[in-house]
């Protein structure tokens, strides 16, 4: 079971410190360490297998680590993973209260009118969610996930399967998010949005944390160019044997 660390100080909302997880002798997390500040925007980014969703997932409390301490305890973070946990044939409202009660929310109604205006979902409460396009069924699913009004959001490859308007309009939703005060990670595949919307980048590969720091101090790393982060991030893994 893991420890819980002192807060960190300042405005650190969200902070590990050497975290490990270890399957059958393998180790998927080696001793990650960082903190994150109220309103920022943070991006883990690694190749397929480097230990992104176990992360987020230990970060959640779906996951006990195998050593290691968090800043937080559970109830202050919201999780939203790839694959939407949706009732296709409930209305977004409907999907809303259900995980208001499932949540044990003292004011469930109250907390689903809050969430129906913060997304902008108000106009389509009554819509069933399976008819709702991948773009409006992702922010219902943040929707789930900032119910308890959390001070930090995890989300698991958020535009993985939208349309670039799609895109568009969820990375402005986040971005509002972030603004207000909420703590935001996000893990993805698409270099290009790190560059766009991250305020912080996290690097993970094979389970070690190689880098943490701003899109243009990972790009300054290897002298790579202001605009071309996704060249650097290669360089970068490449310079250290992957």
């Amino acid at each position: 079971m893991p420890t819980t660390a002192p807060t960190t100080g300042g405005r650190a909302t969200l902070a590990a410190r050497a975290l490990t997880k270890r399957y059958d002798g393998r180790t998927a997390l080696a001793g990650i360490s960082f903190e994150l500040e109220q309103g920022e925007l943070a991006a883990i980014i690694g190749p397929n297998g480097a230990g992104k969703t176990t992360l987020l997932s230990i970060l959640a409390g779906v996951l006990q680590p195998s050593a290691g301490e968090l800043s937080h305890s559970i109830e202050q973070i919201g999780w939203v993973p790839q694959q939407p946990a949706l009732y296709s044939k409930l209305s977004v409202a409907e999907n809303l209260r259900l995980f208001a009660h499932l949540e044990k929310l003292a004011e469930p109604e109250a907390a689903v009118e809050r969430m129906l205006a913060q997304t902008g979902l108000g106009e389509r409460a009554d819509e069933e969610v399976g008819k709702l396009s991948g773009g409006n069924q992702q922010r219902v699913n943040i929707a789930i996930g900032l119910l308890r009004e959390p001070v930090a959001v995890l989300l698991d490859e958020p535009s993985a399967s939208l349309d670039p308007r799609q895109r568009e309009r969820l990375w402005d939703f986040i971005g509002g998010l972030a603004e207000r005060g909420t703590t935001v990670v996000f893990s993805t595949h698409n270099v290009a949005e790190v560059e766009r919307y991250a305020d912080r980048v996290l690097v993970l590969v094979d389970g070690e944390l190689l880098f943490t720091g701003t899109p243009r101090e990972l790009a300054q790393t290897v002298g790579g160019e202001e605009g071309d982060l996704e060249a650097a991030f290669v360089r970068f893994l490449h310079a250290r044997g992957h």
